[in-house]
């Protein structure tokens, strides 16, 4: 994931890199069907902006196949090497790593398709950048961006107080820091204020109490904390960190129930 801010939100330590790709484990197979219902297919030229550590690129180039390409684009110049080596060691050969701003960066062919994961709420103007990009997709080339919605996530988190805080100060934290924790549901306006038709959208949210799946939240505190830190937020609710992710396990197989994800908005459309 790249970031149109000074700083990415996240980090990028190697403990997040492999936060991000464990949690990119988790997306791909409803990424790929979204990719699939949105149109990407084989042969196609497709440019990924915030590639982060690889995951969607690489994902991307398996749909297009040896006949097609990816171009990612990630500022971040370690982000960047941990992508290439990746992409390298799973001998995957169609990706082209840029690094650059996604703001700065200027297409030199036309693209069949423009996709990107929870990069848009990161950028200060989501809509002028697409809307910059746009014109370099081929008519009726597609748009197709997965963001986050955290109000159902809040909602269904409330019943375990431990959980609750960590997601609650997980939100507080990118909310102060000027993350658009709401980016998923606003694809529907971003994406006409880019100039392009009104997209189609879904929201998926995965329920699951297995140790893999609650570890997001100790995982993702950790990645935060510097910023937690720097925004002078208040952490007393979650205890101590170095504890924080057994507590969390305890208290959710305690509850006998499932614990909720970021809701996943998928919206695709195409350029006129």
């Amino acid at each position: 994931m790249g970031s149109g801010q000074p700083h990415y939100h996240l980090g990028n330590t190697d403990a997040e890199h492999d936060r991000l790709i464990r949690q990119a484990r988790r997306l791909a197979p409803i990424t790929e069907r979204f990719f699939r219902e949105a149109g990407v297919a084989q042969g196609q030229r497709v440019l990924d902006l915030g590639a982060g550590v690889g995951d969607v690129a690489m994902l991307a180039a398996e749909i297009v196949g040896p006949s097609g390409s990816v171009v990612a684009i990630e500022r971040d110049a370690r982000t960047m090497a941990r992508a290439r080596a990746r992409a390298a060691e799973a001998h995957v050969a169609n990706i082209e790593f840029v690094q650059d701003d996604i703001d700065g960066y200027s297409p030199d062919a036309p693209f069949d398709a423009l996709v990107g994961r929870y990069i848009l709420q990161f950028l200060p103007d989501a809509a002028a950048t697409l809307r910059r990009l746009v014109p370099a997709l081929r008519p009726r080339g597609i748009v197709a961006f997965q963001e986050g919605s955290w109000a159902p996530f809040l909602a269904l988190s409330r019943g375990l107080p431990l959980w609750f805080a960590a997601v609650s100060l997980l939100h507080d934290a990118a909310v102060r820091a000027g993350v658009d924790l709401e980016m998923g549901p606003a694809l529907y306006r971003v994406l006409q204020e880019a100039g392009l038709p009104g997209p189609r959208m879904r929201l998926e949210m995965e329920l699951a109490c297995d140790p893999e799946f609650i570890r997001w939240t100790s995982d993702s505190v950790r990645s935060v904390l510097p910023q937690i830190e720097r925004l002078r937020i208040a952490h007393d609710a979650i205890g101590d960190l170095e504890t924080l992710e057994e507590r969390l396990q305890i208290e959710v197989a305690r509850s006998k129930a499932v614990v909720p994800w970021i809701g996943l908005v998928g919206a695709w459309t195409r350029r006129d």
